[in-house]
C-alpha cells in the first residue's frame, strides 16, 4: 500500500493522481513548513536585479487599478522608484539560485521530472496581485512568507475571452466557489484551466511549483529538424505505381495517401522520433542559468574520493532517461549522452532525484571519465562536505 504524504494532506499519491490531478483543486494546510522563510522579500527584489534572471514587474495604476503595466527583465533599481500602491514582482526559476528551494522538488516525487517547468516566486505588498487569470499548466501554490487570499472560479479553455487592451491575459469575471487565506507553509494545487485570483494580505511571497506539458507544434518542429539532418531522408521517394492516367493538375487520393503514409511510417518506426522528443524534454528552460564549471580531470576526482562530497543533478540542468530495446539511454540539456554501462545505475539514481555519496564506488576509470564529462558540462554538481 502506498505511503500517505503530508504534502498532499495525508492522502496517497495514487489517490491524488486519480481524484485531483488535472481535475480539481486541493488545499493542504501546513503542507510544506520547510519553505517558510527560505527567502524573504528583500532576497527576491535583489535576485530580480541579477543578470540573466527572468523577472516581470507588474503594476496597477493608482487612479485606475483596472489599468495594468508590465516591465520584463532586465530590471534595474530605477524600475522600483515611484511605485504605485498595487504591484507584484514575479521571478522565474528561483530554484536555480536557491539550493534549499530546489531540494523541495523532492516533495513531489509522484510527478516525473520531465513535467517540471520551474519554481516561480511572486512578491507583492498588501493588495498586490496579477489579476484574475488561468494557466494551461498544473501548479502547486505554496505560501512561503506572509499571507495571500486565493479565490478559485470556473474552468476556462482556449476559447475563453480576456479583458481587451491589457498587457496581461485577464479574465473579466470569475464565478467564485473557493475563498481562502493561505498561511506560510500552506499549499494549493490548481489544475490547468481553473481560473484563480490571488491577492496579498500583507507583504508576501508565494512559490509556484509549475508542471507543464509540451505542445504538439513544438514537438513537430523538433522532429522536423531531426529528419532534416538525416541525409537518407533527403533522397526522393520511389514513385507510386502508375497503372492509369489522371488529369495533370490533380493530386489523386491514392497519391496523397502514398505521400502521407511515407511520412507516418517514418514517424512510427524511427528512433529519431524518440531522440527528437527526448532532446526537447531534456532541454533546460533557462540555459543561461547553468553555471560555468571549473574544468576537472579524473585525477582531481580521485583526490577527493571519500572526503565527504556528494554528487547530484545541477538544479538548472535536466537529466532524463528512457529504455529502448532493453538498454537505458540518457539525455541531458537537449542532447543524448554516451555513458559507460558501469555508470548507468548511478546516473539513473541521480536522474531520479537522489544525492549520492562520492566515495570508492566511483573509483572506476570509465565511471570517473563519465563523471568528469558531466561535471564539466554542468549537468552534475559536487556538494562539498560542509554543504552536504
Amino acid at each position: 500500500m502506498s505511503q500517505n504524504l503530508d504534502v498532499l494532506g495525508g492522502i496517497t499519491a495514487e489517490q491524488f493522481l486519480l481524484e485531483y490531478w488535472q481535475k480539481k483543486p486541493l488545499l493542504v494546510r501546513n503542507a510544506l513548513p520547510e519553505i517558510i522563510n527560505i527567502l524573504e522579500p528583500d532576497d527576491v527584489k535583489e535576485l530580480a536585479l541579477e543578470e540573466n534572471v527572468s523577472a516581470r514587474l507588474i503594476k496597477q495604476k493608482d487612479k485606475d487599478p483596472n489599468q495594468w503595466s508590465v516591465k520584463s527583465s532586465p530590471l534595474i533599481k530605477g524600475d522600483f522608484q515611484k511605485m504605485p500602491k498595487l504591484w507584484t514582482l514575479l521571478v522565474q526559476a528561483v530554484d536555480h539560485y536557491s539550493f534549499d528551494l530546489a531540494e523541495l522538488w523532492k516533495k513531489f516525487p509522484f510527478i516525473p521530472q520531465w513535467r517540471r517547468d520551474d519554481i516561480m516566486v511572486s512578491y507583492a505588498p498588501k493588495g498586490g496581485s496579477v489579476g484574475k487569470h488561468f494557466d494551461f499548466y498544473d501548479v502547486f501554490l505554496v505560501q512561503g512568507y506572509g499571507h495571500r487570499r486565493w479565490q478559485l472560479g470556473q474552468m476556462c479553455d482556449a476559447d475563453t475571452a480576456f479583458v481587451p487592451n491589457q498587457p496581461l491575459k485577464l479574465l473579466p469575471e470569475m464565478d467564485v466557489h473557493f475563498d481562502e487565506v493561505m498561511n506560510p507553509g500552506d499549499l494549493l494545487y490548481v489544475p490547468p484551466g481553473l481560473s484563480h485570483y490571488g491577492v496579498a494580505e500583507d507583504d508576501c511571497l508565494t512559490f509556484s511549483f509549475g508542471f507543464r506539458m509540451p505542445n504538439v507544434a513544438t514537438m513537430m518542429d523538433r522532429v522536423s529538424d531531426k529528419f532534416a539532418d538525416n541525409v537518407l531522408l533527403k533522397n526522393p521517394l520511389v514513385d507510386i505505381i502508375r497503372d492509369k492516367t489522371s488529369q495533370i493538375g490533380e493530386v489523386t487520393q491514392a497519391e496523397l495517401s502514398y505521400l502521407k503514409t511515407a511520412i507516418l511510417n517514418q514517424l512510427q518506426s524511427s528512433n529519431e522520433l524518440d531522440d527528437a522528443i527526448m532532446c526537447l524534454m531534456s532541454e533546460p528552460k533557462y540555459p543561461d542559468n547553468i553555471p560555468e564549471p571549473d574544468e576537472l580531470e579524473a585525477q582531481d576526482l580521485i583526490e577527493i574520493l571519500n572526503d565527504g562530497y556528494e554528487i547530484l543533478l545541477e538544479p538548472a540542468s535536466r537529466l532524463l532517461y528512457t529504455e529502448q530495446d532493453s538498454e537505458i539511454l540518457f539525455w541531458a540539456n537537449g542532447e543524448e549522452l554516451c555513458i559507460s554501462e558501469d555508470f548507468v545505475a548511478k546516473l539513473q539514481d541521480i536522474a531520479d532525484g537522489k544525492t549520492l555519496a562520492f566515495d570508492q564506488s566511483f573509483h572506476h576509470d570509465d565511471i570517473l571519465e563519465d563523471v568528469v564529462q558531466l561535471l564539466n558540462e554542468s549537468i552534475l554538481m559536487l556538494l562539498p562536505p560542509e554543504e552536504a
